[in-house]
C-alpha cells in the first residue's frame, strides 16, 4: 500500500498543557506541527493548582500568568479539623534552587493561553477534531480523525486520561494503593472576607478527613475549587461530598452565601502505561501516566514530560532519526524518577504515619522539612534531597518486607 509524503514534522493529539507545551517548543525550534485537540477551548478542566517546577518553562515559553488573573500560590496548607492540627510549608522553605512561588489558576483561561502560545509560534492547532487512531510505518504516521486522515514524521499522545495509544498497544496497568476516586465542586462569588482570607497566601489548603482528603483552591474571580478523594470503595456519591463538606469549618465558613456550581466525578485514575513510546511515536502527561491529585503533580509532570521529549524529538527531527523506536528512552527513564518520588510520597501519605511524623510534627528535622517543601514544590530531578534518599531508602525495606511476605506465602 502506498503512503503519502508527510505533511508535518510532528502531528499531537490533545491540546492540554503538555500537548501545547510540546507544540510551542516544536514550532519554535522550526519543526512543522499540526495539533488536534478533541473539545473547542475554553473548556473546564479539573487541576488548577500548578507548582513552582513549571516556572522556568512558563518563562521559555513566554507565559503570563497574571494575564490569565492567576492567583499567586505561596505554598501548601495542610489541616485536620478533627484533631486541630495545622501546619504550613511555603515553597520558599524549600531546598536552595526550588522556586519560591507557584500559581492557581483557572484550566480554561490557562489551557486556552498556552494554545494562543503555540499558535503564535507556529503551530497549526486545530480545534473540535477528535484523533481515532495512529498507524506507524517506515515512511511516517498515519492519523485518523473522523473522515480526515493526516501524515507526518511523528506522533505524540497528548490525549490525557482518554490515553489514546495505551489504549491501542493495550499497555494500561492499574496502580492500586492511592486514592480511589474523587468528587468536586466549584464555589463562586464568595464573599469579600473569604476572597481575601484564601487569598493572603493564595495557599492550597489539603483537608485530612477520614480515610480519604480534601482540598480548596482559591481561583481567579473569587471562586474557590473544592472536592474530597476517598481511599474507600464505592463510597464517593454527591451526599458523601455533603458530609464532608458539612464537617469541615473552614469549608463552612469560606464558602458562607457562595453558589455551587455542578459537581465533577473521577474514578479509577491511577495508571501507568507499560508502553508509552514506540517507533515514530512517544506519550506524554497523563497518556504516559497518572498517580494521584494529592500533590498536584499532573501538570507539571505533563509539561517537563513534554519539554524533555522535543529536546529529543526536535534533533533527531534534523538528523532524520525520528524512526528510532528508543529515540525516547531517555524521556521514560527522565519521568520514571519524577513518578518514582511522587509514588513513594503518595503512598505514604495513604498508608503510614507520615502526616503525624512530618507534616504535623512539632519540630521536624529542618533538612527533611526543606526537603519535603522542595518534592511539593516539583522539584524532583535533583541529587541533594535528603528526604527523597530517607524516602526511597524505606520505599524499598516495605517493598522488601512485602515480597517476602507474598513469597512465604
Amino acid at each position: 500500500m502506498s503512503r503519502d509524503a508527510p505533511s508535518y514534522d510532528v502531528l499531537i493529539a490533545g491540546g492540554g498543557p503538555g500537548g501545547t507545551t510540546a507544540a510551542a517548543l516544536l514550532a519554535d525550534a522550526g519543526h512543522s506541527v499540526l495539533l488536534l485537540e478533541r473539545d473547542h477551548f475554553p473548556r473546564f478542566h479539573i487541576g488548577e493548582s500548578l507548582l513552582p517546577a513549571e516556572l522556568p518553562l512558563f518563562e521559555k515559553l513566554g507565559f503570563d500568568p497574571k494575564a490569565v488573573g492567576a492567583v499567586y500560590k505561596q505554598g501548601a496548607d495542610f489541616i485536620d479539623e478533627e484533631k486541630g492540627q495545622f501546619a504550613r510549608f511555603p515553597f520558599a522553605e524549600g531546598m536552595e534552587g526550588t522556586r519560591g512561588h507557584a500559581w492557581q489558576v483557572e484550566r480554561a483561561s490557562f489551557d486556552h493561553q498556552l494554545m494562543h502560545i503555540a499558535r503564535a509560534k507556529g503551530a497549526d492547532c486545530r480545534e473540535g477534531v477528535k484523533v481515532d487512531s495512529v498507524e506507524a510505518d517506515d515512511d511516517g504516521v498515519t492519523v485518523h480523525a473522523g473522515d480526515a486522515t493526516f501524515r507526518a514524521r511523528f506522533f505524540i499522545d497528548a490525549t490525557g486520561r482518554d490515553r489514546l495509544m495505551c489504549k491501542q498497544e493495550r499497555s494500561y496497568e492499574r496502580i492500586d494503593g492511592f486514592g480511589l476516586a474523587a468528587i468536586w465542586a466549584r464555589f463562586e462569588n464568595l464573599s469579600p472576607e473569604a476572597i481575601a482570607e484564601v487569598t493572603e497566601t493564595g495557599n492550597v489548603t489539603v483537608i485530612m478527613v477520614p480515610k480519604g482528603w480534601g482540598w480548596a483552591i482559591p481561583l481567579p474571580g473569587g471562586k474557590l475549587g473544592t472536592g474530597f478523594v476517598s481511599a474507600e470503595k464505592g463510597v464517593v456519591s454527591e451526599e458523601w461530598f455533603e458530609e464532608r463538606y458539612a464537617a469541615s469549618p473552614f469549608l463552612q465558613r469560606v464558602t458562607k452565601g457562595a453558589t455551587r456550581a455542578p459537581f465533577g466525578k473521577a474514578g479509577d485514575y491511577s495508571y501507568k502505561n507499560a508502553r508509552p513510546h514506540g517507533a515514530r511515536w512517544g506519550c506524554i502527561g497523563d497518556a504516559a501516566g497518572f498517580l494521584d491529585p494529592v500533590f498536584s503533580s499532573g501538570v507539571a509532570l505533563a509539561m517537563g514530560g513534554a519539554e524533555k521529549c522535543v529536546s529529543l524529538l526536535s534533533p533527531a527531527l534534523r538528523d532524520g532519526r525520528e524512526a528510532d523506536p528508543e529515540l525516547l528512552e531517555p524521556l521514560q527513564a527522565h519521568m520514571a524518577k519524577a513518578y518514582t518520588i511522587f509514588s513513594a510520597v503518595i503512598r505514604s501519605f495513604y498508608h503510614t504515619n507520615m502526616v503525624d511524623n512530618l507534616f504535623f510534627y512539632d519540630d521536624p528535622d529542618p533538612a527533611l522539612r526543606a526537603g519535603l517543601i522542595s518534592v511539593l514544590a516539583g522539584d524532583l530531578w535533583r541529587d541533594d534531597n535528603p528526604f527523597v534518599k530517607l524516602l526511597l531508602r524505606s520505599s524499598r525495606r516495605t517493598r522488601g518486607r512485602r515480597d517476602a511476605t507474598a513469597a512465604a506465602s
